[in-house]
């Protein structure tokens, strides 16, 4: 019996590594970082292709004020961060 063929699979996706708001205040509660970039998650471990784009995720509670820059954000993801009175720059 063959097996039928279904779905459509578009190559024109785009996966993003996630990171959450509480892997970010980690990183400030530990290391004292105030801006958090590419390169900066590169270093500590969190990210470790750059091929793939950075997109910051709303889970966890953010209690500094910082700067962060990648390549997208979520809704409450990029309110989390200008409630404080941080940036959230799009690369």
């Amino acid at each position: 019996m063959r097996v039928p063929k279904f779905g459509f699979t578009n190559p024109n996706r785009v996966e993003y590594h996630g990171v959450n708001i509480d892997l970010i205040q980690q990183l400030v509660d530990q290391h004292n970082i105030l801006v958090i970039n590419i390169e900066t998650l590169m270093d500590y471990g969190i990210v470790s292709n750059t091929k793939r784009p950075v997109k910051i995720l709303g889970r966890g509670e953010l209690k500094s004020k910082i700067s962060v820059q990648a390549h997208a954000f979520t809704g409450s993801a990029k309110a989390a961060i200008e409630a404080l009175g941080g940036t959230a720059e799009t690369i």
